[in-house]
């Protein structure tokens, strides 16, 4: 291929990249969105524990207190997928990502985000539950599943003030044909097993194989060194009152209240 070849795919894949994100400052005017850039300057120059796309699991201790009950874990989604085609697809419960996602085959099943609950959800998910509450600063969790031949395109996260935690609970085989490209690896997942990674990094997931995946999803507070960390919390506070966090909240409340009347 020409350099000039080469040129023109990278611009390409760039552009794609961009139409896949959904920025948290498009939701703010100028000033705010002059103080969140601010911000992720500070939280890329005083992570606590660096900035690579991956981090290594034994980073953080309460890793192990997840892996350790994966089972349990399992057993609660095992009875949530008994009624998989009756759960939202993401894209029904948050617009924004209809940029990576208008099918319905990837679907969601909520249990908290910024400080929201899903209190049906989570007294189906009691284990669950618990232990979410061992992840210091955890701010979103649900359990993502994916259909068979489910392709998520290229796209990055919008804010970089917190990393996305990945626990896989069913993964079919052949795994190697269940993955998630971040940045330049690719990764497998496997059950009982946790990633862990940054996903403002562009990142790409594929399931090529004929059964579904479903994995813990959780986004939490980046560890950011003090006083950087307190302009962090605040802006991750803040995201609860963002537009898009609230049509979230409502869209969910909707379907909620149809799902437990069944």
């Amino acid at each position: 291929m020409s350099d000039i070849n080469k040129e023109t795919q990278n611009n390409q894949e760039e552009v794609e990249y961009r139409k896949a994100d959904y920025e948290t400052k498009e939701y703010a005017n100028g000033l705010i969105a002059s103080f969140i850039n601010m911000v992720e300057k500070f939280n890329e120059k005083f992570s606590k524990y660096g900035n690579p796309p991956i981090y290594d699991n034994s980073t953080f201790p309460w890793v192990k207190e997840i892996e350790d009950n994966w089972e349990k874990i399992r057993d609660e989604i095992n009875e949530v997928m008994e009624r998989r085609e009756d759960l939202p697809s993401f894209h029904e419960v948050m617009p924004e990502v209809e940029t990576i996602t208008t099918d319905n085959n990837w679907k969601t099943f909520f249990l908290a985000g910024y400080g929201l609950e899903s209190d049906e959800n989570t007294k189906r998910c009691p284990e669950t539950t618990r232990l979410l509450k061992k992840i210091p600063g955890m701010k979103t969790a649900m359990f993502s599943i994916l259909s068979p031949n489910k392709h998520i395109p290229a796209h990055k996260g919008p804010f970089n003030g917190v990393l996305r935690y990945h626990l896989g609970l069913i993964v079919p085989e052949p795994k190697e044909k269940c993955r998630i490209r971040i940045d330049k690896e690719i990764k497998n997942w496997d059950e009982g097993e946790s990633i862990i990674f940054d996903d403002t990094y562009n990142h790409e997931v594929w399931n090529d194989t004929n059964g579904f995946r479903a994995v813990l999803f959780v986004d939490f507070v980046r560890p950011v060194k003090f006083p950087f960390n307190l302009f962090n919390k605040l802006v991750v506070s803040a995201a609860a009152f963002a537009p898009f966090i609230r049509e979230a909240e409502t869209k969910h409340k909707e379907w909620e209240k149809k799902f437990y009347k069944q």
